[in-house]
């Protein structure tokens, strides 16, 4: 299992932080800013570590938000002294994104300004939220130029910020219920010369179908004409969740919309059983009953036990086709039963099935045991 997060974040980060600050804060109580943020930080995890840091600079900053805000950005132009090969490395400024969103609510000029230059360091996704909700027309204003800026972090920030169910983050309630401003932003942004931003919007849109599937396949639909290996890509990542769910409108957009008349063949579940930790490995082949060549979006479906008895479907991927008249293909998916924290697993007997363009059908099933 990966390290935790928080482990690359511990207390010497806040020392970086407090040495950054003193050199342009000269009265900076850099003892008692540590002294401070010791108190229960190993307890934390990584969120709450930056939340700590973030009051501690309110604690130890001046009182004046506007004078507080200037040194803390002259700080972030100091040498960070951290290990530019560590993952999370740039998250030494989340405390700095974080004074922002909870202190500067009400000097919008100043904090965007500052959500501006911070994004460019680290995002900003978290920080605009609050913003968002309280000037929405004004911020959403000011993203729309943002969309078109030079630097390639600020245009993903116009994404990531309006994302509606952002990880880690809270939601925007305004934009689940009516995501029209940020399809706004996102057409601007739809053929980003950065991966890093058409990922972004990609993921956006994610977000966007959860809650409006049939937008979503419009979109994709409109944005799939005359469209660009790149912008492929984008949608085909953007309709991903929803092609898991099986959903017809996003099938139809990638061309998988119609069933497939297709026979199962060599079906194997196997092992038969098998223990928590191992893994089992799902094999089978279609025949296309068709005379005509038949697109495919073939998918394998576990149906994973929960701890009340009942079960939840988890979809993973195989492979898109193109099966030719009476062609046959073979498919083969092994999945690791290791516990996960995303997924805790139960023994009982687990149903597996086939899922072809929406479409399911049973394979078979395992057993599971204790290890």
């Amino acid at each position: 299992m990966a390290e935790p997060l928080k482990n690359h974040y511990g207390i010497e980060i806040a020392e970086k932080i407090s040495a950054m600050t003193l050199k342009v804060y000269p009265s900076f109580d850099a003892a008692g800013f540590i002294d401070v943020i010791k108190t229960d930080y190993e307890s934390l995890e990584l969120m709450e570590r930056g939340r700590k840091i973030s009051a501690a600079l309110k604690q130890f900053l001046p009182n004046d938000y506007l004078q507080a805000l200037k040194i803390l950005l002259a700080s972030a132009k100091q040498p960070t002294q951290v290990d530019e090969d560590n993952s999370i490395a740039s998250f030494i400024f989340m405390p700095h994104v974080n004074f922002v969103a909870e202190n500067g609510l009400d000097n919008f000029e100043a904090s965007m300004h500052a959500h501006y230059v911070l994004t460019q360091k680290f995002t900003s996704e978290f920080g605009i939220r609050p913003f968002i909700q309280k000037y929405p027309e004004q911020t959403m204003a000011l993203l729309s130029n943002w969309a078109t800026d030079d630097n390639y972090h600020v245009r993903r920030l116009v994404s990531e910020g309006t994302r509606p169910r952002l990880p880690w983050a809270s939601r925007l309630p305004e934009f689940i219920a009516d995501p029209q401003p940020v399809i706004k932003l996102l057409e601007l942004l739809k053929d980003d010369p950065e991966l890093y931003v058409r990922r972004s919007v990609a993921n956006n849109l994610n977000d966007i179908g959860k809650d409006h599937p049939d937008l979503l396949a419009d979109i994709a639909k409109r944005w799939l004409k005359g469209a660009s290996e790149e912008r492929k890509w984008l949608v085909k990542h953007a309709l991903r969740s929803a092609i898991k769910r099986g959903e017809k409108g996003a099938l139809e957009a990638l061309g998988y919309g119609k069933p497939a008349n297709v026979v199962i063949q060599n079906i194997s579940v196997s092992p038969a059983i098998t223990q928590i930790g191992g893994s089992i490995t799902v094999g089978f082949d279609l025949q296309n009953l068709a005379n005509t060549k038949t697109n495919m979006m073939v998918d394998c479906v576990i149906h994973f036990i929960k701890a009340n008895g009942a079960s939840s479907a988890k979809v993973f991927k195989l492979k898109a086709c193109e099966l030719k008249p009476q062609g046959v293909r073979s498919f083969s998916k092994k999945v690791s039963l290791k516990p996960m924290t995303t997924r805790t697993l139960y023994a009982g007997m687990h149903k597996v099935d086939v899922m072809i363009n929406g479409q399911t059908r049973p394979l078979g099933e395992f057993e599971l045991r204790q290890s």
